[in-house]
């Protein structure tokens, strides 16, 4: 429990946090993996070069000293966080290095700002918050383990097939090597994956959405192959060109809290995706044709042209399964319209012909594609509870997402 005086401290450090919170974060990740480089094994590099993960944390600290005395009003992103941590293999003993780095980033960055009694009073805050996570994903660790067929950390899968869906996304069909079954999953949660490439230092791990419906078989992921010049594209490159059927990865337990609401059986819903955000949405549609094919469903994707977008075919065949479904292709570039309901972007007269004030939304793609369909889902009167949202990465705040790029579909 924390003192008052503690709680009073901590908070009045949120104003020069919010403005000085990312230089402390990079100072901090600098900090620790040069005196720890076995972290950056669990850390996505594409992430920290990119400065997606100092943001994030920077947001996280930012609103841990503002609702410190509230930490409750924190749960669910702790949560959020808590998921991907249990993903990657984040275990308590990483705790105390990231609290010493991060009392070293505040120290160095604030200077003489920094008193002992500031520094003291987050050194407290720190381990009250470290203990929330720690229980929390110990929880998640147990609950994984416990399900049928689950497991706490990573476990080695066979590649069982691999299918090119458009000329950027190949989907991998994952078997345990044990040959055990795969433990259950809701439909829009993901795994991580984690490989060995040569001539890379360290190991790698990449979430992946799982793109079907539960089958007790396999996983099934599917991966869009980004540019080698992109420091996401050292494992997608990989995945695509060097890893073949046989091959053997390790894949984490599923995780996330993006997933789709099973308990309402008729409540119209409306998967909305751009790009390669449409792999969670293949696992929702394919969920509700398999198991309540009498809901209303509209599934909207936007892609660049007919090259880039994949599962038309499923899309369609999960279509005729559903007692009331509509499918609507968005295509920005495309060389025949006739492919495509709307050329062009996504916009309001698009979603309002899907959408009414009482549809539960799911959207995922890049993130200006997700400010424009959120924006306008909100204009069209949708309540935020029925908006749900996933980040592919670290979470981040829309309302920083360039305005000009908004309308894009991937």
């Amino acid at each position: 429990m924390l003192s008052q005086k503690t709680i009073d401290i901590v908070k009045s450090t949120a104003p020069v946090l919010e403005v000085k919170g990312t230089e402390i974060t990079s100072v901090f990740y600098k900090n620790m993996f040069a005196s720890h480089p076995e972290l950056l094994d669990i850390f996505n590099h594409a992430n920290q070069k990119k400065g997606r993960q100092q943001t994030a944390l920077a947001n996280t600290v930012y609103a841990a000293a503002k609702h410190i005395d509230q930490l409750e009003a924190l749960l669910p992103a702790v949560k959020q966080i808590a998921h991907k941590h249990r993903s990657l293999g984040i275990k308590p003993e990483h705790y105390p290095i990231v609290g010493e780095h991060l009392l070293g980033a505040i120290k160095e960055v604030l200077g003489d700002a920094a008193t002992d009694e500031i520094i003291g009073a987050w050194a407290d805050a720190y381990g009250v918050i470290a203990g929330v996570f720690i229980d929390v994903e110990e929880q998640m660790y147990v609950e994984a383990e416990s399900k049928e067929a689950g497991f706490r950390d990573f476990k080695p899968f066979v590649v069982a097939k691999k299918v090119k869906e458009s000329d950027v996304i190949t989907s991998f069909y994952l078997k345990p090597q044990d040959g055990e079954k795969v433990p259950a999953f809701n439909p829009g949660q993901y795994i991580s994956v984690r490989v060995t490439i040569p001539g890379q230092k360290n190991t790698h791990i990449r979430q992946y959405s799982l793109s079907g419906a539960y089958k007790e078989e396999y996983f099934r992921i599917s991966v869009k192959k980004e540019e080698e010049v992109d420091p996401n594209g050292i494992v997608s490159v990989f995945l695509h060109e060097k890893v073949q059927e046989g091959s053997v990865v390790e894949v984490s337990a599923p995780a996330g809290d993006f997933f789709l609401n099973q308990e309402n059986k008729e409540g119209k819903v409306a998967l909305i995706s751009g790009g390669v955000g449409i792999t969670p949405m293949m696992s929702m549609l394919e969920t509700i044709a398999e198991e309540t094919p009498q809901r209303p469903a509209a599934f909207i994707h936007a892609s660049k042209n007919e090259g880039v977008q994949a599962f038309r075919k499923d899309i369609d065949g999960l279509m005729d399964k559903l007692e009331n479904g509509e499918a609507c292709y968005i295509l920005e570039n495309p060389s025949n319209v006739s492919l495509c309901h709307f050329s062009g972007y996504v916009n309001k007269e698009i979603l309002s012909t899907y959408v009414d004030s009482e549809t539960e939304c799911y959207v995922c793609g890049p993130a200006p594609f997700m400010k424009a369909v959120i924006m306008t889902l909100k204009e069209i009167g949708l309540p935020e509870d029925k908006i749900n949202f996933e980040f592919f990465g670290p979470a981040m705040d829309l309302s920083t997402v360039d305005e000009k790029e908004k309308v894009k579909a991937q």
